[in-house]
């Protein structure tokens, strides 16, 4: 028997992930993973899980859902929800599979499934993580701007920012150390203090209780010196 296709709501408005969820529920081939109430929220789940289909809202704050499916490398099937039919024709430019207009009636529902089916003959195709692995996007100010992880020489927490230092820019982003340390791929940064992160590649010399990344000296916590040494010499 075939595994259910892995679905992803992404809507701002509880009652769309209510009508949604109560229909996903009565498909057998469905089953729900996860849900998000903005692009963000959307973007880290996918960088941790993947899915085979997204239910996406257009109208969403701050990154809408097309500007969404603009990030997105090789991305999972996609159904476009929305209560504006003048998004229908640029929606197609994305490849997506259905557009389903609000309120969405459960026969009208079916047949958007139906077609998601019969996109693939074996109706299971590879899902594979749907963000890149090698950027993020992060709020500056107003807008919103995507640093490659390569282009990062250390992150320094803020209080609720965290300032992302580049050879050529410091970005001042509006999220916890937390939250970008989350995001950002272990095996590649690691913290060396409570207040700052470092990409292993770019640490050029440690000397006592400090690490030098270009001209910069960076302090080591204490805590975090016995595993950094580790990883250093791996």
């Amino acid at each position: 028997m075939l595994k259910p296709l892995r679905c992803l709501l992404i809507d701002d408005e509880q009652a769309a992930h209510y009508v949604l969820q109560h229909y996903i529920e009565q498909v057998d081939q469905l089953t729900l993973v996860g849900d998000c109430y903005d692009a963000l929220e959307a973007i880290n789940f996918l960088h941790r899980q993947p899915v085979d289909l997204l239910f996406l809202d257009i109208n969403l704050p701050q990154i809408n859902g097309l500007q969404l499916l603009q990030t997105l490398v090789n991305p999972p099937r996609v159904i476009l929800t929305t209560a504006y039919s003048e998004f229908a024709l640029q929606s197609y430019e994305y490849a997506v599979v259905d557009y389903l207009l609000k309120p969405i009636e459960f026969p009208r529902f079916l047949k958007a499934i139906d077609k998601v089916i019969k996109t693939s003959a074996d109706q299971q195709p590879p899902a594979i993580p749907v963000v890149a692995e090698q950027s993020m996007m992060v709020k500056v100010d107003t807008d919103w701007v995507r640093l490659a992880f390569s282009s990062l020489d250390y992150i320094q927490s803020w209080g609720n920012y965290v300032k992302l230092f580049t050879e050529q820019h410091v970005y001042v982003a509006s999220m916890t150390m937390t939250e970008v340390e989350r995001r950002l791929p272990s095996e590649q940064f690691i913290r060396i203090h409570k207040s700052y992160l470092v990409p292993l590649s770019k640490i050029q010399r440690m000397s006592g209780n400090e690490i030098f990344i270009r001209d910069t000296a960076l302090p080591v916590g204490l805590t975090y010196r016995r595993e950094l040494i580790e990883r250093l010499k791996s």
